[in-house]
């Protein structure tokens, strides 16, 4: 039983802090790299939305980094203030609520957008919710926009959607409800380890569950607290999203998650050769589901969909521009796909990352002829698709696109930079050059805040990051003790900001967050 002061989360968990995650496939310009990729034309990113947004993270950064209008609403007032604060601390024009879905879908002053995005909320909203997001898309989404939803699926929760079912039912049963969302998770945690402690055939059945429920133990209350305790919880075949947004006019396209795209990282040649022969694009996508054991969809749709023949996708593909994103000698030549870890070509992935070393912005045309007689163009988009997906490569914006927004993400940034001396929350920047947010940590951010205040040398740094510890009576914790004395914490920063005066702030200036 909801209690009645807070019926309007109509079951969801608000008592405890969402987290403050960024969230990449909400970025524009990484939807626009797979639809094209996959063989789809894009539109320009005009007015852009975002449903459920959370603590507001990927949103507003999107808001200062891109040319897009972004509105955007979450139920969740306490949320939807923070949102705005950081909209209000880069100057964006941007529209933020704290609407129910109901009544933000209805709202008849909202433009018609080029992108919709939904990161993970389907999953945990009513029947009657996703009738009214539906609609949404069906009357909002430009013809020719794209939509982004993520949620859980079959059959990849199929072993652990019982282990979720009995977390929530220990914790709204056994739990006393004074204690809030952090006990009722503790609570479950306990209670699950004495049930597995008893052998139980469920286990004997899945011996795979054991080791998730230990990694579920480690993970962050906040997370465990809005991943499976929520009133509403239901993972969703492809084949029924697909059932769910018919009425809306939209048709799969491809998935966000770039690794997705490469078939030999993660399907064997006879998957590859059975998908081949089945024409369907949502049966095909079933059948993948399976082969992958797939728990977590992160999928592109189209209105009005326009394939690009092959003549216009190179082309299109051949004016991407891109930039490196991490150190050249840090870079792993490794992927992991669904296969397990593979090898990354040496012939193909090194003189690509050499070429990109230096951190200029360069498309994939300037690429191929660089690199022409030594690898195909066909290559080179591969090769790229997978460093996006890695991080280490970045789609970047128009020069034109980048001036303008520069202001803001500056705006933004120094706001981030200043709050990161009491609090690691967010530990991302933006970029006015991929458009969107770059992982930068705690210490990193306060180094950059040292630099940007005339301090020159990482002896400066460190001294700036020690006083605003010690006026705190913080210290750090290096693997896994805490380092009591100030010599101690003081070495530490030194060799900390010396790491990142040779590692992470030539990548931060070339991406312009520094």
């Amino acid at each position: 039983m909801i209690s009645e002061p807070n019926r309007w989360s109509s079951g969801y968990v608000t008592d405890i802090e969402y987290t403050h995650g960024y969230y990449h496939e909400l970025n524009p310009q990484r939807a626009r790299l797979a639809l094209i990729q996959a063989g789809y034309a894009v539109p320009d990113i005009v007015n852009a939305c975002e449903l459920g947004f959370g603590q507001g993270v990927s949103i507003a950064m999107h808001a200062a980094a891109t040319e897009a209008r972004w509105a955007g609403t979450d139920f969740n007032p306490t949320q939807a203030l923070h949102a705005q604060g950081l909209a209000r601390a880069c100057g964006a024009d941007a529209d933020f609520r704290d609407q129910a879905f109901a009544e933000f879908c209805q709202r008849d002053d909202l433009p018609e957008f080029d992108f919709i995005g939904l990161h993970g909320i389907w999953t945990w909203i009513s029947d009657e919710n996703r009738g009214v997001i539906v609609d949404f898309i069906r009357r909002k989404l430009k013809v020719g926009g794209i939509l982004y939803i993520s949620y859980n699926t079959q059959p990849g929760w199929a072993a652990a959607a019982p282990l979720r079912h009995l977390m929530t039912e220990i914790g709204a049963n056994l739990i006393s409800p004074a204690g809030g969302s952090t006990a009722r998770v503790e609570g479950a945690l306990d209670f699950v380890d004495k049930i597995f402690a008893t052998n139980p055939n469920y286990l004997k059945a899945n011996p795979a569950i054991k080791a998730r429920f230990e990694g579920i133990k480690k993970q962050s209350r906040s997370y465990l607290a809005h991943e499976y305790f929520n009133r509403d919880w239901h993972p969703m075949y492809v084949a029924d999203m697909a059932r769910w947004l018919g009425p809306a006019k939209v048709s799969f396209a491809s998935s966000a998650h770039l690794p997705d795209s490469v078939d030999t990282i993660n399907l064997t040649p006879e998957q590859q050769a059975l998908l081949k022969d089945i024409p369907d694009p949502i049966l095909r996508e079933t059948v993948r589901d399976y082969c992958v054991n797939q728990q977590f969809r992160r999928d592109l749709w189209v209105k009005g969909a326009r394939r690009l023949t092959p003549l216009e996708r190179y082309e299109v593909l051949r004016l991407q521009r891109f930039i490196l994103t991490a150190i050249r000698s840090n870079i792993s030549m490794s992927i992991t796909g669904a296969l397990g870890s593979a090898d990354l070509s040496e012939a193909v992935y090194a003189p690509i990352l050499d070429f990109m070393a230096d951190s200029k912005i360069r498309n994939i045309g300037d690429i191929e002829k660089a690199l022409q007689g030594k690898v195909t163009l066909d290559q080179i988009i591969q090769a790229v698709v997978i460093l996006v997906g890695m991080g280490v490569l970045a789609p970047a914006q128009e020069h034109a696109v980048s001036l303008k927004v520069k202001k803001r993400t500056d705006s933004l940034n120094h706001h981030l930079m200043e709050r990161a001396r009491s609090s690691n929350e967010i530990v991302y920047l933006a970029s006015p050059i991929t458009g969107g947010g770059i992982s930068v940590g705690r210490f990193p951010q306060l180094f950059s805040l040292a630099l940007k205040s005339g301090r020159k040398t990482p002896q400066d740094w460190a001294a700036f990051v020690l006083q605003i510890l010690s006026i705190q009576g913080q210290r750090i914790v290096k693997n896994g003790q805490t380092l009591e004395t100030e010599d101690e914490n003081r070495a530490e920063l030194l060799r900390q900001a010396q790491e990142f005066a040779t590692q992470q702030l030539p990548i931060l200036k070339a991406l312009e967050i520094v």
